[in-house]
């Protein structure tokens, strides 16, 4: 059984709150990812993806200079490193997530996704595939 340190993307990218919806979508940007942690010190305090830029922010008529603390999840549901990939799973079936929030005591160390899962369990599944291509933006 694998744990989650395993399979997730190591060193999340963490910002803190008064980071802004511009600051977040250009490290999304610049790292190829579709969400940042919002951290205060150590303490992981939330996230926001990029949906939630779309819907949150620039859906409801607010610009890029908005702070992460107007958008984020806040008390997000989050997985220990040394957890299974079926307790992963569980999580994100039970709260419909596709990303969770690795911590190590409390601190981020990574985040999981429902594709590095796929790839994992099905790696023959189209998901599987999808999660597995490289990028082509």
């Amino acid at each position: 059984m694998q744990s989650i340190r395993e399979l997730m993307t190591p060193d999340p990218v963490c910002v803190p709150g008064t980071a802004t919806v511009c600051d977040a979508a250009q490290h999304m940007r610049e790292h190829d990812i579709g969400n940042v942690l919002i951290v205060d010190g150590d303490h992981l305090k939330g996230l926001v993806t990029d949906r939630d830029i779309v819907v949150r922010a620039l859906a409801d008529g607010r610009g890029p200079g908005t702070p992460l603390t107007d958008l984020f999840s806040s008390d997000p549901i989050t997985v220990e490193a040394s957890d299974s990939a079926e307790a992963a799973v569980r999580l994100m079936s039970e709260h419909a997530i596709r990303r969770l929030p690795v911590v190590d005591g409390g601190r981020p160390v990574g985040v999981v996704s429902i594709g590095d899962l796929a790839v994992e369990r099905d790696p023959k599944s189209a998901l599987a595939d999808i999660s597995a291509a490289p990028p082509n933006s």
